[in-house]
Order: structure tokens, then sequence, then C-alpha cells
């Protein structure tokens, strides 16, 4: 099992949720009547489908864990971002830092392959079916416990545990940040913690 204090560092430029590309996520059909109503009114459906998703926490992160499970880390570094801190501004993925070659998106590439060894349900599945459930959101914060995803009706917490050696249910906890950037959320942070 790997331990990760944060996934972080996919992003050193700007954009906004229309910028990105769609992420493979199941929405609701509340979402799915949002996403239309956008394609009427500009006629760009990949650019409301991204919107959509990423308009709440709880869409953002079952983008990202979908993108993940599918094995897409490009995908999932548009899902990610950096909140601000210090002196430094928020900063959200890109389609020109997501598809760069430069080393620390290349080391945040390489993450994404061992998360999906622990993210994958059995049996395994090429289109899961993430649900998150709703979680409390504090300023442009929201954190979500992997006991609040389901990927195709089991929660990621006893996923993530089945993948792993010498571990007990309640040993694990894993939760997952998202933070609202330039109006659109963004998983921000991944903490593994043992216990």
């Amino acid at each position: 099992m790997m331990m990760v204090a944060g996934v972080t560092g996919c992003s050193n430029d700007t954009g906004s949720a229309a910028d990105k590309e769609p992420a493979a996520s199941n929405s609701t059909t509340a979402d799915s009547e949002k996403a239309k109503k956008g394609k009427q009114q500009d006629g760009s459906a990949a650019a409301q489908a991204s919107a959509v998703r990423q308009s709440t926490a709880e869409g953002a992160v079952a983008a990202w864990v979908t993108a993940v499970i599918k094995g897409q880390p490009k995908q999932a570094c548009l899902l990610m971002g950096e909140p601000a801190a210090d002196s430094s501004p928020a900063r959200a993925g890109t389609p020109s830092r997501c598809n760069s070659n430069a080393p620390e998106v290349r080391q945040m590439q390489d993450n994404i392959g061992e998360f999906r060894t622990s993210f994958m349900p059995e049996p395994p599945t090429k289109d899961p079916k993430v649900e998150v459930a709703t979680v409390p959101v504090t300023g442009d914060k929201a954190t979500v416990p992997a006991d609040k995803v389901t990927v195709d009706g089991q929660t990621l917490d006893k996923i993530i545990l089945s993948h792993s050696t010498g571990l007990e249910s309640g040993q694990l906890d894993v939760k997952v940040e998202s933070t609202k950037i330039d109006d659109a959320w963004y998983v921000t942070n991944l903490d593994f913690n043992v216990g």
C-alpha cells in the first residue's frame, strides 16, 4: 500500500473549467439537464459537461476517481489543482500543463497509475459507476472521506483496504480534498493515513 501525503503539483498555469476536456464520470439527471441547457446556449457540449462535473466538490472527486480507475492520468490531471498558499496563487490543471513532460507531471502520472490499482473494485471494471455523497463545504474547500465515495456500489475505503496487506478495517483513513479555483472544483489533495 502506498502512503501519500498529497497529490498536487499538476498545474503551473491557470485556466477555466471551460478549457478542460470532459471527465469520464457519471452525472445525475440534474447534471445532465444542466449540460443539455448549456449546450443549447453555447453549443459546446464538452466545455459544459466538464463545467457541470466541476460545479461541485463531489462532482470533481467523482470525475477524478473515475479517471484514475480508467487509467486516464491526463484527464485526472485536468481535474487536479493546487490551492493558494502563502504567496502562490491557486492553480488549476490545464491541457498545456497536463500534456507536458515536466518532472512533476510525470511523477503525478506515476502516482495515478499506483492509485488505479488501489481504487479498482473487484471484479475490475472498464466503465466504473462512481458516486460521491454530499459533504459539507467550508469556504472554498471540502473533504470527502473514502467511505463517502462508491465505485460500482462498493465504498472506496473498502476497495483500498481489500488491496492492502496487513491492514484491518478502522486502520486506514483516506480523504480526498477538493478546492474551488476560478469558479470550478478541483482535487487538491489525497491523504492516506494509517493508524
